[in-house]
């Protein structure tokens, strides 16, 4: 029985002992209060208040252009809240989605349009540039292989879908045609933008419709897509190419000249996070795709008002390396032999470009070249 009196006892002062402490802890919390604010400020790198105003209207053209599709929608839908409009906009997209065949037969490019001082903010903004190694006699057509596909190819807009680089007075007689997703063309207004710029559809008939019209119509094909999207992170230059051979027999079957083009930086102006192969991220990523055809990349860049959250992307320097044309020649049934033959010429120019300029535009890389697929 005083065993039990003594051992209760003790349980009690250790308790009290722990009460005591832990209420003083607490105390100790209370008397320093939380400043969830002040702490999120310090970590996040505001704009200075005073910038340049060119620095800043550099800054608004990009944050413009990365909502141009947010913005059309939105301009559609208020427009579709006034009935008398409502016939309007119905022949619109009658017009869009069954009339209207300019995405799959060169676009309806505008040499005003892209020769706007809007885009020359919008390539300053990183700077975004072009390094021409040789001629490009515009007696024959050009398919231009554009590589990396990085976040957006905020590179590849800059240079083959505006005049901000100065792409028609370095390369005179060529006129070039960025492709995308046909899907693009389905969006109200935003289709009409790219249209005036040149974008066109990247599907088979497309290409063939503008290579068609003859010497001097160019394409320019991000050759990885949306799977090298995925592997886009800055420091590395991880191609998805070997299994593309679609844009080399197009470029066989018209006798067009194949122009490999490597952008340095443009893997380097968002943070992708980490999905390597085999995550769940990745894995997720990869059924999408499938399923719709593209993927998306979970990025990160820079705010409106800030250097570090946000996602427009960061300010670093994009030059795109034009390399030397592979003359082909054509053949309307080119041989599964022929078309790996050019190829293999097409990745050797590449890697010529790689290894020639990577110590001038690529100091910070973290690996080498490499064509993962």
């Amino acid at each position: 029985m005083e065993v039990r009196k003594a051992f209760t006892s003790a349980t009690r002062t250790v308790s009290s002992t722990s009460l005591r402490e832990r209420l003083s802890s607490l105390h100790s919390l209370t008397t320093t209060p939380l400043k969830p604010v002040a702490n999120l400020h310090a970590h996040i790198e505001f704009v200075p208040s005073k910038i340049p105003r060119k620095r800043r209207l550099q800054t608004l053209a990009v944050a413009i252009w990365s909502t141009t599709i947010v913005w059309c929608i939105t301009v559609f839908l208020i427009l579709c809240s006034f009935p008398p409009l409502w016939p309007l906009l119905a022949a619109y997209m009658i017009w869009v989605l069954y009339i209207d065949k300019s995405p799959e037969h060169g676009g309806r490019l505008s040499p005003w349009f892209r020769s706007m001082s809007f885009w020359r903010y919008f390539a300053d903004y990183y700077p975004a540039s072009f390094l021409k190694t040789c001629e490009l006699p515009p007696d024959r057509p050009y398919v231009f292989g554009y590589h990396p596909h990085g976040i957006i190819g905020m590179g590849a807009i800059c240079t083959f879908a505006t005049e901000s680089t100065g792409f028609s007075e370095a390369f005179p007689g060529i006129i070039p045609h960025l492709l995308t997703l046909a899907s693009n063309f389905r969006m109200p207004f935003y289709r009409d933008i790219i249209l005036a710029m040149g974008i066109c559809s990247v599907s088979k008939q497309s290409c063939s419709n503008i290579l068609k019209k003859g010497p001097g119509n160019s394409i320019t094909i991000v050759v990885g897509g949306a799977a090298e999207s995925l592997s886009a992170h800055p420091g590395t230059a991880d191609l998805t190419l070997r299994k593309r051979l679609g844009f080399i027999k197009v470029a066989i079957q018209h006798g067009a000249d194949l122009v490999p083009v490597f952008s340095f930086g443009e893997n380097d102006i968002f943070q992708q996070m980490p999905n390597e192969k085999g995550t769940t991220l990745y894995n997720l990523q990869k059924k999408f795709q499938n399923a719709f055809g593209f993927t998306l990349p979970l990025f990160h860049g820079r705010g409106l008002l800030n250097y570090n959250l946000g996602l427009m992307p960061y300010r670093k320097r994009i030059v795109a390396v034009i390399g030397h044309p592979i003359h082909v020649v054509q053949c309307d049934k080119p041989t599964l032999e022929e078309i790996t033959r050019v190829q293999q010429k097409y990745i050797d120019e590449l890697m010529w470009i790689w290894n020639t300029y990577k110590d001038e535009f690529a100091r910070t890389r973290r690996r080498e070249l490499s064509i993962i697929e």
